[in-house]
């Protein structure tokens, strides 16, 4: 009998900690959005450091004031570039908020590439699913995606999916590249492959994705820097052990932050949103990063 107690006391416990966690990750951790600061040494010897905020994942759903006021107070950063890296619907009436959530930002010059949730809704799925690496896709609903492209290109940000660009950015010559998203297989990077060119005082990859096959191409044509979203860091995270599941091709040690791929320094966002069909983030805060590109260390 005192056995059968002590296990009934400990399953108590254990179902009244997880409800605790739950509630904590959905209706806290969720909403504490998060600015990370990082240094990129990748401009040239004696260029003057340039201010980058990188934005992705925002997965908006009308209704959510509160990170679209927050998105839209990072234009006060002043910003000498934006980098947007998909995913930025889950729903299809959310593109008048992602419109006034952007506004503010569309000071800056800008690029942008999609995700999957820029071209269709997210849809239930079971959570193991995310364990198997070769699970079948489930597409929702169609998004207004052309929409939204419109959106961007009318604010001046340069359309990266599946193609190149160059403009100036603070007196420096960049060059951009990027692809469609490699997790859905849109992904072409053909349309864009060559090495950069050497006019390129700075050269910036971007991609939905985190796949390894896109950031080999990256780095074998000699790109500084690759932008990416996708993982959501993980989303769920066990404190000191991290990202149990990264749902793409990277390792879980790059699952968020900055880190060197080969000869190229690669962004992994754990972004700003979630799924409206898991929506709770445990040790893995929604985020956004400003990084200050400085001189490489010759």
């Amino acid at each position: 009998m005192k056995i059968s107690r002590g296990l009934a006391a400990a399953a108590g416990i254990g179902v009244g900690a997880g409800a605790l966690a739950l509630a904590y990750a959905s209706l806290y951790e969720r909403v504490q959005y998060t600015l990370r600061h990082f240094a990129v040494p990748a401009l040239p010897e004696g260029a003057e450091p340039i201010r980058v905020l990188h934005i992705s994942d925002l997965h908006m759903t009308p209704g959510q004031v509160r990170k679209a006021h927050w998105v839209a107070s990072l234009s006060a950063l002043d910003p000498d570039l934006v980098l947007l890296t998909g995913d930025n619907l889950a729903h299809p009436d959310a593109v008048d908020l992602v419109t006034k959530t952007l506004r503010p930002l569309f000071r800056a010059p800008g690029a942008f590439v999609f995700g999957s949730n820029d071209y269709y809704a997210p849809v239930f799925k079971n959570p193991l699913q995310y364990f198997n690496p070769n699970h079948e896709h489930k597409y929702g609903e169609p998004l207004p995606t052309e929409e939204l492209r419109k959106v961007l290109v009318d604010g001046g940000w340069l359309d990266l999916n599946n193609a190149a660009a160059d403009k100036v950015v603070s007196g420096l010559n960049v060059h951009f590249a990027g692809v469609d998203d490699p997790h859905f297989d849109l992904d072409d990077y053909e349309l864009v492959s060559g090495p950069v060119p050497a006019s390129a005082d700075l050269s910036i990859g971007l991609t939905h994705s985190p796949e390894p096959r896109v950031l080999d191409e990256f780095a074998r044509d000699g790109y500084d820097f690759v932008a990416a979203g996708h993982t959501h860091g993980g989303q769920v995270c066990v404190p000191g052990y991290g990202a149990l599941v990264t749902n793409c091709g990277i390792d879980r040690g790059r699952v968020k932050g900055l880190h060197p791929w080969e000869d190229t320094w690669l962004h992994v966002s754990a972004g700003l949103g979630t799924s409206p069909y898991a929506p709770v983030r445990f040790a893995c805060a929604p985020e956004a990063s400003l990084l200050t590109f400085v001189p490489k260390a010759f």
